[in-house]
């Protein structure tokens, strides 16, 4: 067996309570209409992010910023707003996840807006397939951020990388991944929905997304609703990549998003959402998008996301066991 080999192999076997955490920078706002979320990176190294992780006993390291070209705030054409500029930050988004997993890593991005995705997603799903691991995706949002050019009312790629994802896109967006689609629809998991446009409320349904919307953790709460979604990945050879983005929050507590959405999530079911995440023992890598400290109150959003990215690490009220949690 090669040296390369051996290294795959022993950081397959590394206990992700016990991987160094690498924290990716990417400060970008091309996919979005409002500019600051190239700010949301520095926003959370501010709040103490690195310092809050290295007090729950984990090896941290900031990677420092991917970096890629300026945004030119151009019209759409044919439908998308950027496309080339977003094409190139998100493979030098894939190709900086990819090697973090592969060097026995946990990736926490740090954007941006949530058009990073694609990139981050396509980096995870190389990792995976390589190693045979079933890819699952927590999306944590508003919006369903499935539209396609076509649909999309602005242009904008932050609201179509659910889509891209899923094989609906520019050839030049499909190609960030190394198949089509990146991820079987059915695979992502859409947890705190409640912004669809028209057409996206039919192609989800079509396309096999599954999704648990507000009126659904109204109705059943937070705890049954994370152990539907947790139900529907396998305990065997399973990676779930957590992809944040905080307007999935309600904006009475978490403004400092440029998309916001009343009715979301309050602080308790934001929690117990990211505490449940922990206790499942599934989560292998995270993104952190569209926070963007133009719109916040003294940093307020960042602070409380550092929080709950806390609770997905295993900050806990008292120690308990999770396999207990049922009695």
């Amino acid at each position: 067996m090669s040296a390369k080999e051996l290294n795959k192999k022993d950081s397959a076997k590394i206990s992700p309570a016990k991987q160094r955490i690498s924290l990716i920078g990417v400060p970008t706002d091309i996919g979005a209409s409002h500019r600051g979320g190239s700010m949301g990176p520095d926003a959370l190294r501010v709040a103490g992010l690195e310092q809050a992780l290295r007090s729950l006993g984990r090896d941290v390291i900031d990677r420092g910023n991917v970096t890629g070209p300026v945004n030119p705030m151009k019209p759409p054409t044919d439908g998308y707003r950027h496309l080339p500029e977003t094409i190139q930050w998100n493979r030098a988004v894939r190709d900086a996840m990819y090697s973090t997993l592969n060097s026995g890593e946990f990736p926490v991005l740090m954007g941006g807006d949530h058009s990073l995705a694609i990139g981050s997603v396509a980096g995870v799903a190389r990792y995976c397939k390589e190693r045979g691991k079933n890819l699952y995706v927590f999306w944590l949002d508003a919006h369903a951020d499935f539209n396609t050019p076509k649909t999309s009312p602005s242009g904008n790629i932050h609201g179509m990388p659910a889509a891209v994802l899923s094989g609906f896109g520019h050839p030049s967006m499909l190609e960030i991944g190394f198949t089509t689609p990146i991820i079987e629809a059915n695979h992502i998991i859409q947890i705190g929905i409640r912004s669809v446009d028209a057409h996206e409320k039919i192609a989800v349904v079509e396309k096999g997304v599954n999704v648990f919307d507000m009126r659904q953790v109204d109705e059943i709460g937070m705890r049954a609703i994370m152990e539907k979604a947790l139900g529907l990945i396998p305990r065997k050879n399973a990676h779930l990549h957590v992809s944040f983005d905080v307007d999935f929050i309600d904006p009475t507590i978490a403004p400092g998003v440029a998309t916001t959405v009343s009715g979301g999530p309050n602080y308790r079911e934001a929690q117990l959402c990211m505490e449940m995440i922990h206790d499942s023992g599934l989560v292998g890598s995270l993104d952190i998008v569209e926070i963007n400290p133009a719109f916040d109150q003294n940093n307020k959003t960042a602070e409380l996301a550092v929080e709950l990215v806390e609770s997905i690490f295993g900050k806990q009220i008292l120690a308990r066991n999770p396999f207990l949690a049922q009695l």
